[in-house]
């Protein structure tokens, strides 16, 4: 499947470009990360956990940049395996600077295999596009945050372009399992009582 979109962040290009390479904020972009390490200057080596429909996955692999023409675009290519399948993509991102602003566009393809290919093709493109929205809503608001001044209190205040998001699939999980069981036992006290 093929995502594309794009953001204006008001900074120059070389400033978003530096940032595109740097190690610490593309972890802090990848939803779920849980360690990001560089290899050499073009390859990382990373592993996240993400909910994927019903299914918690963690996923490791590489990411790799290439076809690199500084200031201007590269290819972030990513593939990881887990125990529910595995998953590899990659997302062409180009940069442009026009009056000081620089359009940070992005196109992305992603693939799926093994257990969670069969949740189903729209459940996956769903998640696909959330995390690629995620990832540079993230590094937007990382290099270029969003400020607002506040009518009544001349403060300023950040705006978020998106919400953090974590893997609650567990929780979430314990919580029916807990609400199933007091459901069960009271069904079970009531047939009994009778």
């Amino acid at each position: 499947m093929k995502l594309t979109g794009s953001y204006k962040l008001n900074v120059k290009k070389e400033i978003v470009w530096q940032a595109l390479n740097n190690p610490d904020i593309l972890k802090q972009c990848i939803p779920g990360c849980e360690s990001f390490e560089k290899e050499s200057d073009t390859i990382f080596n990373a592993a996240a956990t993400n909910q994927i429909g019903p299914m918690n996955a963690t996923f490791s692999g590489k990411v790799t940049l290439s076809n690199i023409q500084k200031n201007q675009s590269y290819t972030l290519s990513g593939e990881g395996q887990s125990s529910v399948g595995f998953a590899n993509g990659s997302a062409d991102v180009k940069i442009k600077e026009e009056n000081g602003t620089t359009t940070l566009s992005y196109e992305v393809d992603v693939n799926v295999g093994g257990k969670i290919a069969k949740l189903g093709a729209r459940l996956i493109d769903g998640v696909a596009k959330k995390m690629s929205d995620y990832f540079f809503g993230r590094f937007s608001d990382l290099v270029s945050p969003i400020k607002k001044e506040e009518k009544n209190t001349d403060e300023i205040v950040v705006e978020k372009r998106v919400v953090e998001l974590k893997s609650n699939f567990l929780n979430k999980y314990l919580y029916f399992a807990l609400a199933t069981l007091i459901l069960l036992l009271v069904v079970i006290f009531y047939f009994v009582s009778r």
